[in-house]
């Protein structure tokens, strides 16, 4: 497949602080690509960047369209985002609705916002709800509060979200890092499986080495706001890691999940 996400001399600063200083890179359709790096070495504001969440400096382009150019978002950002899910660290699930209706909320870009904020979602909605939570493995708990529910069982619900909402790129914000290992791995492991299964484009940011070299093909690191290195998993090895990280890197490195 060709490109579906290109990104040309992209820049972000808040203030004097440089987050992002020229990125440029494609991600193609079909791809899992995982974003890593220190903290603070720009892969949150690359990820908003993309879904115009964050106004940035350069060119952004999402199945074939500017969504970002001259410094702002292009009328065309409103048509990439109903085909672009976003997973965040902390779920950005509604805490008081249950975890069916969250699933169903993916829907909104299609049916409209007040139908939805009614709760009068079609038969359509409703089957690919139950269907996407059964996906990833939470049906069960379909009629609990959102925010009753453990951090795996709430980021798999964010999943089946970005499932109804009929997404094509999935771009995930460090979606393990408040989780248990157990936890981490099921996510890992679905959204490895969107991608394997269902030919999802998915652009994960991690903190742990190891879950991008286990599940993700290719590798971006950023360091201070600028591509350190872009490749096969393969092709990152212990001196890379260490120009990347610092000789610190082994705090993000745990051998028991490889």
């Amino acid at each position: 497949m060709g490109p579906l996400l290109t990104l040309d001399a992209v820049s972000k600063s808040f203030g004097a602080r440089r987050a992002l200083g020229g990125v440029s890179l494609s991600v193609a359709g079909g791809e899992m690509v995982a974003l890593i790096g220190p903290s603070g070495s720009g892969k949150s504001t690359l990820l908003r960047a993309i879904s115009g969440l964050t106004a940035v400096e350069g060119r952004i382009e999402a199945f074939g369209e500017a969504i970002q150019e001259g410094g702002r978002p292009t009328a065309a950002v409103r048509r990439a985002r109903r085909r672009i899910g976003f997973i965040f660290q902390q779920f950005n699930l509604v805490g008081r609705l249950n975890l069916y209706a969250n699933a169903a909320l993916g829907s909104l870009g299609r049916i409209g916002f007040w139908r939805g904020l009614l709760g009068r979602w079609p038969a359509e909605t409703q089957a690919a709800a139950m269907q996407a939570l059964a996906r990833v493995g939470v049906a069960e708990q379909a009629g609990q509060r959102a925010g009753t529910l453990s951090g795996g069982q709430q980021q798999r619900g964010a999943i089946a979200r970005a499932l109804v909402q009929q997404a094509k790129v999935i771009l995930a914000d460090e979606p393990v890092a408040s989780l248990d290992p157990v936890s981490a791995r099921r996510v890992m492991e679905i959204l490895a499986d969107l991608n394997r299964t269902d030919g999802l484009t998915v652009f994960v940011s991690l903190h742990q080495i190891d879950y991008a070299l286990k599940y993700c093909g290719r590798i971006v690191a950023l360091k201070a706001g600028v591509i350190a290195y872009d490749g096969p998993a393969s092709g990152l090895d212990r001196e890379r890691l260490i120009d990347i990280y610092g000789p610190e890197f082994e705090d993000a490195y745990h051998e028991d999940v490889r």
